[in-house]
């Protein structure tokens, strides 16, 4: 995120808006998964090591806090190295042949993309055809691929919320609400799915709540977008906002997790 969401989005941006959006909220977005997260300190709360679960989500924050910090300084020296060899070179305006910057253009790559988004479609609905009896865990991931882009779609047009605040006079406009939405409800969901196999305890649920919690779930929840908005306040004037969001974030997902899965896990005494 730190090279291809902050450094070189600008660049990948001259180039295609859409393939800057794709990279940094399709692509990372849907690697990092916060509901993933915050599901296994609900599982370590479970057990009662609470230790665990704090230093869970300390270290968590501190690695990737640092990690796209690392990301960010290690772009602006290969950017530096590459103006410079480039410096005095006649290949310096040879991207504009790639720019994306023409109804044509828009539209071979749209028809381009869709073509593969239907193969792997495709694909995926005929290998989970093949295996959902099976109960394995190629079950779980074919039908993850199958859903997934659901949730990079439903995290796209919630990233709107972004910067706009609450209300008409715009209150809180620099709470990324859209990210917040995102993380928090698909924590929920994941916690109520973990419930639900819990509870009925068949192969077939297990498959179908395991595929839509790892496809679905886990590109609707994103922790790379969420720590490059957390850089982003931390290095404006007000730092303690990047502070209070991560605090929000991880505490409300994480008490209403409780609520969904862990207290029925205790009341039901399940295994």
């Amino acid at each position: 995120m730190g090279w291809f969401g902050v450094v070189f989005k600008e660049d990948i941006s001259r180039i295609s808006s859409q393939l800057a959006i794709g990279l940094s909220t399709g692509f990372l977005g849907s690697l990092t998964t916060f509901s993933g997260w915050n599901q296994k300190m609900l599982e370590l709360s479970v057990e009662g090591q609470w230790v665990f679960v704090v230093l869970g989500y300390l270290l968590g924050l501190f690695l990737v806090a640092y990690s796209i910090i690392f990301g960010i300084e290690t772009a602006k020296g290969v950017n530096w190295l590459y103006k410079r060899t480039n410096m005095n070179s006649s290949n310096s305006g040879t991207d504009c042949h790639w720019r994306v910057d023409s109804c044509k253009h828009h539209l071979i790559v749209i028809l381009f993309l869709l073509l593969i988004l239907a193969s792997l479609w495709g694909m995926s609905i005929g290998l989970e055809v093949n295996e959902f009896s099976s109960g394995s865990p190629k079950a779980q991931l074919w039908l993850a691929c199958i859903v997934g882009p659901f949730g990079v779609w439903i995290r796209w047009f919630l990233a709107r919320l972004n910067g706009r605040g609450l209300g008409k006079s715009g209150l809180l406009k620099w709470v990324p609400f859209g990210t917040l939405i995102a993380n928090v409800s698909a924590a929920c969901i994941m916690a109520a799915l973990a419930t639900l196999k819990k509870a009925v305890n068949t192969e077939t649920c297990d498959t179908v709540a395991s595929g839509i919690q790892f496809g679905l779930l886990g590109c609707l929840s994103t922790v790379s977008t969420f720590i490059a908005e957390f850089h982003a306040m931390r290095g404006s004037k007000y730092p303690w906002r990047a502070y209070v969001y991560a605090l929000c974030t991880t505490l409300i997902s994480f008490i209403l997790g409780t609520l969904i899965y862990s207290l029925p896990v205790w009341v039901e005494n399940f295994n």
